[in-house]
């Protein structure tokens, strides 16, 4: 006999992954329950590098620019080794892509995403832990515990573990968590310096023994406030205390998991103590002041096997830990949340094909492990390990060269499907791609591009602009002829029976294209980008999907081909999309 459900989805943590997840989900009218055992906000700067892969994200979501308002930018890394320098790295992406590097105290990320979160009525439920779940076929029981120790049973449809490096989800699952640990640990700090560095700069600062390697470290990232960094800097010894802390991703806990990782509670460092360390490797000499935080952090490397069993999921740090090097943790995490959100999103309302759920483990699992093993090499060996030219590593730490091409979603999944790359990375039919063969495939993230102007509004605008707060989004293409825009009439009317009405029309037609005879939103390609940065010369049709990664590029673009695609995703029998929820 079926139970009732509390709430469609109930998410465990309400850290930055946890709240993208909830807050996606509550985007895309699901139901959604999110628990934390801390009974407030913990005021640490812990993680506080924004990716420009992450800031699109936010735009996607519609909550980018209370971002931007709140970030520093991060224009770069001042480097200094054996008080030689600086040799200075210049954080620049190229102009298409919209958002630059960032810095934000994590407390300040997950404000912005709670606050998102109240747009739907939804709350944190503080100072609740989940201690315990099951599952089934039909759904997901979990018990949750408040401070004053009663209990309460939640039946919801999925459970999403969000609960940091020591998961009671990934436990529950019986996941592997398969990695080591650093020897050394770290002292973080929050403090100003009165130093006349550069503004929007991080500060990398090391001493080499005689041996050659490094022996001694300061590293300073830059926070919104007058001369205001993270400090992160060796622990000296006597100052370390592992082991002590309890619960969290919080703090480091050895006991019971053999996870040592994160935050711990023992003697924080004082202000003498990171005044020592400037002392020694200040680049300039330097008082510390104002110390709003500080503690003593150490680093694990572990990923789990799987990302998820039946109706239960992981993501973040409940699903990879690894050093902090190139702020990839967070980041990584908050595109995991937004991965599977959109997903399970379909699934709830019914629309999900089987198996569409397991994609996520296909998709970002791979992208854990990348991102696990770049970051423990960086961290030994220094970027310079990369064998990769400057302009791709950097694109690479930036996250905008994370690609799906291989996954069942957007490969062509069975005949009749072409006008995508294999998972080999084959050349696709001629038709794929413009004459150059250039632009994403299917896979790859959908670019930005600029100067697009429309019927009415007297400015151009961003494709970005175009495709944010939507789902999936069926992008078409034109180039010439009185009925290039009508031509898609048939395209619009299969995407719209596949999905039951869940996906969003927007045309693109080259410049001098006659609009005419179509009621489908229009905007003209008049500086070019598009056609540039997609790489098309003849009509195309794109499927945007909802994390901003191309599900279909079909050239010449047929209806078939585009069903096709579709059934990948859809249920066969997909019903019109569900009204927004009001269940927290």
């Amino acid at each position: 006999m079926a139970r009732t459900y509390t709430t469609d989805v109930l998410v465990a943590g309400a850290g930055p992954v946890g709240l993208t997840a909830a807050g996606e989900l509550r985007r895309h009218g699901v139901g959604c329950r999110i628990a934390d055992r801390l009974p407030a906000r913990l005021p640490f700067a812990k993680a506080v590098g924004i990716q420009p892969r992450t800031l699109e994200v936010w735009d996607r979501m519609g909550l980018v620019r209370d971002a931007l308002d709140a970030s520093v930018p991060m224009r770069g890394q001042l480097v200094y080794d054996n008080g030689a320098g600086p040799a200075r790295v210049e954080l620049v992406m190229p102009p298409e892509v919209p958002y630059g590097f960032a810095a934000l105290p994590q407390y300040e990320t997950e404000r912005i995403l709670e606050a998102f979160l109240g747009r739907f009525g939804t709350r944190i439920e503080r100072s609740v832990e989940l201690v315990s779940f099951t599952q089934d076929t039909d759904g997901v029981t979990s018990v949750l515990r408040a401070a004053d120790g009663t209990e309460e049973v939640v039946r919801s449809r999925y459970l999403i573990g969000c609960d940091g490096a020591h998961s009671i989800v990934r436990k529950g699952l019986g996941l592997t968590f398969e990695g080591g640990a650093f020897a050394d640990g770290y002292m973080l700090a929050d403090v100003e310096v009165d130093w006349d560095l550069p503004a929007g700069y991080g500060v990398r600062a090391m001493h080499r023994g005689a041996d050659g390697a490094v022996d001694d470290v300061l590293v300073g990232i830059p926070l919104p406030g007058r001369g205001r960094y993270r400090m992160s800097m060796l622990v000296p010894p006597g100052l370390s205390d592992a082991g002590r802390a309890p619960g969290g991703d919080q703090t480091s806990r050895t006991a019971g998991d053999g996870v040592t990782h994160g935050l711990e509670s023992g003697r924080a460092p004082a202000l003498p103590d990171i005044q020592a360390v400037l002392d020694r490797l200040s680049p300039q000499p330097t008082t510390a002041r104002n110390m709003r935080w500080a503690s003593v952090f150490r680093i694990s490397h572990r990923i789990v096997d799987r990302y998820g069993d039946g109706r239960v999921f992981v993501a973040g740090d409940a699903a990879h830990i690894h050093p902090p090097t190139g702020a990839q943790g967070m980041n990584t995490g908050i595109q995991d949340a937004f991965n599977l959100a959109w997903k399970l999103a379909l699934a709830v309302g019914g629309a999900a094909r089987p198996g569409l759920l397991a994609s996520y483990d296909a998709e970002r699992r791979p992208v854990g492990e990348e991102v696990v093993g770049r970051t423990v090499r960086h961290a030994a060996e220094g970027v310079q390990a990369d064998p990769e030219d400057p302009g791709t590593l950097l694109l690479r730490e930036a996250q905008l060269l994370v690609t799906y091409r291989g996954s069942p979603l957007v490969d062509p999944p069975g005949t009749g499907v072409a006008g995508a790359e294999g998972a080999e990375g084959d050349a696709g039919s001629e038709g794929d791609a413009g004459a150059d063969g250039a632009g994403p495939r299917p896979g790859d993230r959908a670019p930005d591009c600029g100067g697009l102007t429309g019927p009415i509004a007297a400015y151009p605008q961003r494709l970005y602009d175009l495709l944010r707060e939507r789902g999936h989004v069926l992008l078409l293409f034109g180039t010439g002829g009185p009925d290039a825009a009508a031509d898609f009439d048939a395209l619009v009317t299969t995407a719209r029976a596949r999905t039951g009405d869940r996906i969003e029309v927007c045309a693109v037609l080259a410049p001098g294209t006659p609009a005419d005879g179509t009621v489908l939103p229009v905007h003209h390609d008049t500086a070019g980008e598009f056609a540039r940065l997609y790489g098309v010369d003849r009509p195309t049709a794109f499927v945007v999907r909802p994390d901003g990664y191309l599900g279909a590029r079909l050239c010449p673009p047929d209806p078939h081909r585009l069903a096709a695609h579709l059934e990948a995703v859809f249920a066969p029998d997909a019903q019109g999309p569900p009204s927004h929820s009001a269940s927290t």
